[in-house]
Order: structure tokens, then C-alpha cells, then sequence
């Protein structure tokens, strides 16, 4: 067990009777562990801010060119997971009043987004109070037309603005703006439009609130069903949920996540957990095969996904190089393209954000280290003790990228700084302990079995409790509302990500 001295910090914190660590209080964020010491990295704020800066400048990559072929930074996992990631977090969390700069007090923090699975950043706040974003008040009105994908004839953008000066940004006109922050997350979003009218046209009869419901219901399941098998390992979901998912009622082992009254936000879970999709991102994607790879970043936005702005027209997504919407082509010839491991290296855009998405710093995985510190988490050892886990030692927490290959290791954690010592940031803790595994895909040829990375025993289980308990603890979730519910679009028994995004082609 540390035995590490806390240093305390002179923070007000909202109500007179309840401390922010009672075990009694709840907001709309909140903690799984509130009974564990948060962790420190120095003497003081200084040298905390310092120890963290430096090792977020460790986690960023060299730079590296896009690679449009194998990479032995990918996963197993098709790039649609990573902003379907994305997506589910702009669901569930907006908190646009922490600071960078200071300590912040968690119990009086707002979610301006609903913790729950509820499309509020697709519906916004419904028909009736925003018809601007919805034609005859079933459906969603749809951008301009895009190609440039012949797998994706009925490609739309989302609905712009008209500013009246010259220089101002086309921004997309839809319940969260963020959702528009690149080029990929934005047609994502235009898919999950096109999803609700592909509902809403096969039941001509059903009021907005039913279709609503259905779509709802199947983002759920694609959630509980197919994204969390996909990036949590089998040996944590099996023990959360011991029972089959398919058979219907189900009791899930929530040792962690237990709200007293209302749903909450987890801290471990938005500041440091969630955040693993990070290192999923790779340095540019390739739209279609009409034009080539695009970075993420780049100071000329004709050949950056960057967002908030009307794009090119021929810019549509083949969304089969992002999904497996067909068996994987065994020869390799029409490839998809994968998310890189799950590791603690972050690629090396992701070092130099643009000034409208993060800056002071500008360096991403100093912006996720120092998020966690000012939001008080506990190290990943204290909490992997509180599990009744042996925490992972200095020198199996590596920073690097998990390629293999030993040059591709910077050092383990406390070569970074002494500060780590036995008292690993959380963020970083959920990235090192990952494991990989082989998952089957299915291929032209048959079932293969490819290696991929899953968070483990600690990142895992604050992820997995999280996503689990939110929908378990929704009185309007498909679990509370009809467990026995199915998905109508299911194939072969089966309905995720990828029948969503077939689905959506058609609407």
C-alpha cells in the first residue's frame, strides 16, 4: 500500500455539511473511489504541473508520416470504434467550466450533457423546442449532397450556417457542435441522422417519440453489445456481467459504480479512463479512393480533417475503409483501415492541437494528465488496490508506443520522473495495463483471428461499471423500459456498430 503524504488543497467546495469526499454526497460528477487520496507529483502545484508536463511530452510520438498500409502501431479494431468513442463521450459529458489552471471542485461542476444514453447530442432538445433541425417533425433535415464515395451514394452533409461575412465558418447546425470537430466525427453524425430517418421511413405510422425510442434503443445495444466487447477484455466484462446479455433479464456485478439517488458522471471515468480513445487516433485517414490521405492536423485546410467548417464536396467517407461492413478482404487488396493499440503513446499531431481545440497546453496528453491531477484522482496503484488488485510495478508501466520492438519504449514510468514512483497518473496507468489478445474477424476466406489491445483490470472495470451502470440506472433505457427488447435491424442475429452504419447507408 503507498504510504505517500497527501498535500492538501484550499479548495471551496459547495455545501457547508458534506465534503466532496463524504461518502454521502453525490452531483453530476462524482466519484467511484471518493474514500482514496488523490495523487500529487511534487513538493507543489509547480512541480506537479512540471512532472505531468513532461510526461505527457514522453507520450507524444515522434512525428511520422500517414501510413495508407500495414502499421505496426494498429490495433485489430476497425477506425469507425475510435469515433464511435468519440460520439459516446459527446453523449455523455460536456464540462465547460473546469479549468487547466486551477483546482477544480468536481461536486460543483455541471454536465451540460445528460449522463445517460439518450442521443442528446443528436436530438438536441427535440422538435418542439428546436424544429429548425428537423423536417415535417419526424425527421432530420439534411445538408448538401457529397460524393466521392461510390459505397456511399447518399452521403449528405450535415446543415450549415450562412454567415453573412465572407471570413466567418458554414458551422453545422445540429444539437451538439462539437460533433462537429472533424471531418470524420461530423459524417458520423450525418450517419446517425440518417439513421433516424431510415427508422422513421419504415414506420410511416410511428410518432417522432416512438422512432426516437427505437433509435435509442439500438444505439444502446450497439453500445452494450458490440462497443464495450471491443475494448474492454473479456475476463472484466465476464465478471461485471456474469450472465448472458442475450438472454434477456440480467443482474450485472457493480462493485464500483453504485449511485445512491440520482445517476452521476464518475471523475475516473471522464478525466482519465474514457480517455484511452486518445491513443486510438491515428495521424491522418484516407476518406475515399478518390483522394488521398488526409492529415489530422495541417495548417492548409484542403488537406486537414479539421472541423467546424463546410468541407469539400468530394470529400464523402467510403465508410468501408473505416468498418468492416463486408468480411475483410483476405488479400488485403481493399483495405480497412484500423485504430492504433491502445498504449501510451499518442501520435505526434496530437502534441501541436490547433488553437480552436486546446491550447496552454497544447500538448493533448499534458492536457489529460493535468486534467486528472486538478481533478484530485487518485494514482492507478491506489485505486488498483482498492480493487483488491496487485498494482503493476515501475518497470512493467512503459511509455512508448507497444509496437514490440524495444526501440519503440522511451522508458518505463519512473525513468520519466521520480515523482512517478509508485504513483502513476491514472490516465497513464489505464493506457500501460492494457493487454492484448486475439479477437476472430470475419474475412473472404473465412474466419482469421488478429491481435488487438483491451483495457485491462483497472481501465476496464471504471469503464465497463460506467457505461454498464448509466444504462442500468436510466429509467429510459432499453434495460428498464423492456429487457427482453431486441433490435430490429439485427443480421443474423446480431446488431453494432457496423449494422447501424449499414442501415444508415440506406436512409
Amino acid at each position: 500500500m503507498s504510504t505517500r503524504q497527501v498535500r492538501p488543497h484550499g479548495v471551496g467546495v459547495r455545501g457547508s455539511t458534506l465534503s466532496r469526499s463524504s461518502l454521502l454526497f453525490e452531483g453530476p460528477f462524482g466519484r467511484m473511489f471518493r474514500a482514496l487520496p488523490p495523487a500529487d507529483f511534487g513538493a507543489d502545484d509547480a512541480a506537479s504541473v512540471a512532472a505531468l508536463t513532461k510526461l505527457g511530452q514522453a507520450m507524444i510520438a515522434d512525428p511520422d508520416p500517414i501510413k495508407d498500409g500495414e502499421d505496426d502501431e494498429e490495433s485489430g479494431l476497425p477506425a469507425a470504434y475510435t469515433y464511435f468513442g468519440q460520439f459516446i463521450d459527446h453523449d455523455l459529458t460536456f464540462d465547460p467550466a473546469s479549468s487547466l489552471q486551477r483546482q477544480n471542485d468536481p461536486d460543483a461542476l455541471q454536465d451540460y450533457r445528460t449522463p445517460k444514453f439518450d442521443l442528446d447530442n443528436v436530438y438536441g432538445r427535440g422538435p418542439d423546442d428546436q424544429p429548425y433541425l428537423y423536417e415535417d417533425g419526424r425527421s432530420f433535415i439534411l445538408g448538401l449532397d457529397l460524393t466521392g464515395a461510390a459505397a456511399n451514394p447518399r452521403a449528405r452533409d450535415l446543415p450549415r450556417s450562412q454567415p453573412k461575412t465572407t471570413n466567418a465558418r458554414e458551422r453545422a447546425i445540429i444539437g451538439d457542435p462539437r460533433n462537429d470537430e472533424n471531418v470524420i466525427i461530423s459524417q458520423f453524425q450525418g450517419l446517425m441522422h440518417r439513421f433516424h430517418n431510415k427508422l422513421a421511413a419504415d414506420s410511416p405510422g410511428a410518432s417522432f417519440a416512438d422512432v426516437q425510442r427505437e433509435v435509442r434503443f439500438h444505439y444502446q445495444w450497439a453500445v452494450l453489445h458490440d462497443f464495450l466487447p471491443a475494448i474492454v477484455s473479456a475476463d472484466v466484462l465476464h465478471d461485471i456481467l456474469p450472465t448472458s446479455m442475450g438472454a434477456g433479464l440480467f443482474e450485472p456485478n457493480l462493485k464500483f459504480y453504485k449511485p445512491r439517488n440520482e445517476t452521476f458522471m464518475p471523475l475516473e471515468f471522464s478525466a482519465a479512463a474514457y480517455r484511452f480513445g486518445h491513443s486510438m487516433v491515428r495521424p491522418g485517414y484516407r476518406l475515399s479512393e478518390t483522394i488521398p490521405p488526409l492529415a489530422i492536423f495541417e495548417t492548409n485546410p484542403n488537406k486537414a480533417l479539421t472541423g467546424f467548417r463546410k468541407f469539400p464536396s468530394n470529400w464523402a467517407i467510403d465508410w468501408n475503409l473505416f468498418m468492416d461492413l463486408e468480411p475483410r478482404d483476405a488479400a488485403n487488396t481493399t483495405r480497412t483501415q484500423l485504430a492504433y493499440k491502445i498504449d501510451t503513446s499518442l501520435v505526434n499531431p496530437l502534441g501541436h492541437l490547433p488553437h480552436e481545440i486546446g491550447f496552454d497546453p497544447s500538448i493533448l496528453a499534458s492536457r489529460n494528465l493535468l486534467r486528472g491531477w486538478r481533478m484530485r484522482l487518485p494514482s492507478g496503484q491506489v485505486i488498483a488496490e482498492s480493487m483488491g488488485l496487485a498494482p503493476m510495478r515501475d518497470k512493467d508501466i512503459l511509455i512508448g508506443k507497444f509496437t514490440g520492438k524495444p526501440e519503440d519504449i522511451k522508458g518505463s514510468i519512473d525513468t520519466i520522473d521520480p515523482a512517478f514512483k509508485e504513483n502513476c497518473p491514472l490516465w497513464t496507468y489505464v493506457l500501460a495495463e492494457t493487454v492484448e489478445v486475439m479477437v476472430p474477424i470475419e474475412t473472404t476466406k473465412g474466419t482469421k483471428s488478429v491481435k488487438t489491445r483491451k483495457l485491462g483490470p483497472v481501465g476496464g472495470r471504471i469503464v465497463a461499471e460506467t457505461i454498464v451502470g448509466l444504462l442500468v440506472h436510466d429509467s429510459q433505457s432499453y434495460l428498464s423500459q423492456n429487457p427482453r427488447w431486441r433490435p430490429s435491424k439485427g443480421k443474423k442475429g446480431r446488431f453494432g456498430l457496423r449494422e447501424l452504419m449499414q442501415t444508415a447507408l440506406q436512409g
